[in-house]
């Protein structure tokens, strides 16, 4: 077993790699294509997409081209953020499974509480009404677990006040020094794991001399410290990266921060400041 594919427990007993292959802006075709081929070649166990980032065709051609067995991964995808009518949910998740060429996913998310123009606006009885067809799919078997992302501590409460099944994760930005506390914390206190989007804040973390400067104490790169960090705070990170060596290089996290250095990285301000974040999350 390796850093890629040893595992973490979600709070329905599914196991879950506690690394995954991030494709956030990976365009369809050839790139996203040879990017999830690289990182399956690589060890890449976990494969995180999304409807709207629209290469779910690319990831799932790379997935069967791989001769990988079904049973050895675990899929992501989410529902578009803009869907708060229930009764359109199962057509995307259908639409989803049939771009992927899959029968069935590991995970299945909401991409973000509110859609992506308005930001902040509170849907609490459309994400309920959502969320409830996403029980049905978990019940059902299509989807081994069910979860959110860029929830807020209120749109998490909304949930587990007005529907049964908690979340099995909350995909959100995390990074060194945009750690969300009160949103980990409270996901914690309920068995609800996060995943760390954009690790690597879209790259603006790599041009942090302090966060450098630490890397090479351990004889490792920036990018390789950033997601060994998010990983000894009890977090999952979702690296991306197009490049092979690039995808190889972020697979060597076998090295532990020390007690000194995880408190340093805990202390730092904003390790990107000026790269965009969630304007609802802080």
């Amino acid at each position: 077993m390796t850093v890629l594919t040893e595992t973490m427990t979600l709070n329905n007993d599914i196991l879950i790699p506690q690394v995954g292959f991030g494709t956030w802006q990976i365009p369809d075709g050839d790139v996203a294509y040879q990017a999830v081929s690289a990182a399956l070649a690589a060890g890449y166990r976990h494969i995180d997409t999304a409807y709207v980032y629209g290469n779910e065709r690319s990831v799932g051609q790379a997935i069967k081209d791989s001769g990988i067995p079904r049973s050895e991964l675990f899929v992501t995808s989410k529902l578009p953020a803009e869907v708060k009518d229930p009764t359109a949910v199962r057509d995307y998740f259908d639409q989803t499974l049939a771009n992927l060429g899959l029968d069935y996913l590991d995970l299945y998310l909401i991409h973000a509480p509110w859609p992506w123009r308005e930001a902040g606006t509170r849907y609490d009885k459309a994400n309920t009404a959502v969320w409830q067809q996403l029980e049905e799919l978990y019940e059902g078997g299509a989807a081994r677990a069910i979860g959110v992302s860029n929830f807020d501590v209120h749109d998490l409460q909304n949930l587990l006040d007005t529907t049964t099944v908690v979340p099995a994760v909350d995909q959100i930005q995390y990074y060194i020094g945009f750690t969300e506390p009160k949103i980990t914390a409270f996901a914690k206190a309920h068995g609800i794991l996060i995943e760390a989007y954009s690790p690597l804040a879209t790259g603006g973390l790599l041009q942090n001399p302090a966060v450098a400067g630490i890397a090479a104490h351990y004889g490792v790169t920036t990018s390789q410290l950033a997601l060994r960090y998010v990983l000894q705070t009890g977090a999952l990170p979702l690296p991306k990266a197009t490049s092979k060596a690039h995808i190889e290089a972020n697979t060597q996290l076998a090295f532990t921060i020390s007690a000194k250095d995880m408190a340093a990285l805990d202390a730092m301000p904003d390790a990107a400041a000026g790269k965009s974040h969630n304007p609802t999350q802080g």
